[in-house]
């Protein structure tokens, strides 16, 4: 075992694993900028394609977390809402807390099916992201700037596009609307005190705008709602640099399933209703904080070959052309080839660890709390 961990640290095997992520990513993306040309001849075939094109780059991610470094998830939660998962559209609430929280949340959708067609509410910022960025605008995902005047019409459009997607979604919002760090809580809880709203301990003061927004717009789609309280065993501080390396953790997610008709449709008592459920979320730590578990029966799902069989498949076919052509230019004995390859390596580091920071608690930054900076509830 020690051996494994030592190999899954070698930062060549990492690269080499950044290398197939990014060059596939490239010929995904590729592909679904020719798959435009179906939109005006058939919208849902241009969609079932690039669900699975997708499918196929977020799951080397997720063979990253399930296969490469182990990361147990277990659900607390009932058998009635398993036995929906991945059968009906629904609005997915989870706490922003930690870096691979989009994973763990990607990984319960592959294992019942929906990852190529997830959804989420995403910050404008990503949309240029590379990769990232460019398989969400293919997959229609909605971009916001977190100013209501300017995302109005946008968020409106996007949404009310997606009521008629063929295939069953789960559609994340982070209602926190940044990830939690003390400082941004110390501000938002001094937000609650000025507007005579419970104070929490464990997440931000929701923003409901976004919440309300979404299930008005998604109505007669989405039948439920489902709240996903995120948290790690022994107050692990996971980080997708972990994951990399083949650090194994153990996630916990708490899942409750609220039906859309027992959601007031009124937007202030809807809005209430979400504040509510964050006090039962804070709750919710506070009991994993004091037990280190949710309450509830546990179900941990089982994992699926295909994320790793399709990484496999991605390295075979991209790896052998590279080692290849890495033994050419070693043979060679030319001082250039030489120190050209190996300034192609420097730049696909520096490339690949930009990527990997964009998760980062530290870089993912938002003008919360900034006075100049005027956000909506």
């Amino acid at each position: 075992m020690a051996l494994l961990a030592n190999l899954k640290s070698l930062f060549i095997l990492q690269l080499l694993m950044g290398f197939v992520f990014v060059v596939s990513g490239l010929i995904i993306n590729f592909i679904q900028l020719c798959t435009c040309i179906l939109w005006p001849i058939n919208k849902q075939l241009y969609r079932t394609i690039n669900c699975r094109l997708a499918y196929s780059l977020w799951s080397q991610l997720v063979m990253l977390l399930e296969w490469w470094s182990g990361t147990e998830c277990t659900l607390y939660t009932d058998q009635a809402t398993v036995d929906k998962f991945g059968k009906e559209h629904v609005i997915t609430i989870l706490n922003h807390n930690y870096e691979i929280d989009f994973l763990c949340g990607w990984t319960m959708c592959e294992r019942y099916g929906i990852l190529g067609s997830s959804k989420v509410l995403a910050k404008h910022e990503l949309l240029k992201v590379p990769l990232i960025g460019w398989t969400w605008y293919f997959l229609e995902i909605v971009f916001c700037k977190r100013k209501w005047e300017e995302d109005r019409n946008t968020v409106f459009k996007g949404l009310s596009r997606l009521k008629d997607y063929p295939e069953y979604m789960w559609f994340l919002l982070y209602c926190e609307g940044t990830r939690f760090t003390e400082t941004k809580h110390q501000i938002s809880m001094q937000v609650a005190e000025s507007k005579g709203l419970p104070k929490l301990k464990y997440h931000l003061l929701p923003r409901t705008k976004g919440f309300t927004t979404t299930l008005q717009c998604l109505k007669g789609t989405v039948s439920a709602v489902y709240d996903v309280t995120l948290n790690f065993k022994d107050n692990q501080t996971p980080t997708l640099l972990g994951i990399v390396s083949g650090k194994k953790y153990k996630a916990d997610l708490s899942v409750r399933r609220f039906p859309v008709e027992d959601i007031p449709e009124d937007e202030k008592e809807c809005a209430i209703w979400l504040h509510k459920l964050y006090q039962e979320k804070d709750a919710l730590q506070e009991t994993y904080k004091k037990e280190g578990k949710f309450p509830g029966p546990t179900i941990i799902p089982p994992r699926r070959p295909w994320t790793l069989l399709n990484f496999l498949f991605w390295a075979t076919v991209l790896l052998s052309p590279l080692i290849n052509f890495a033994y050419g230019v070693a043979v060679s004995g030319s001082p250039l080839l030489i120190i050209g390859f190996i300034i192609f390596l420097i730049i696909a580091s520096i490339a690949i660890r930009r990527l990997i920071g964009v998760t980062e608690v530290k870089k993912t930054g938002s003008s919360y709390g900034n006075p100049g900076v005027k956000k909506e509830n």
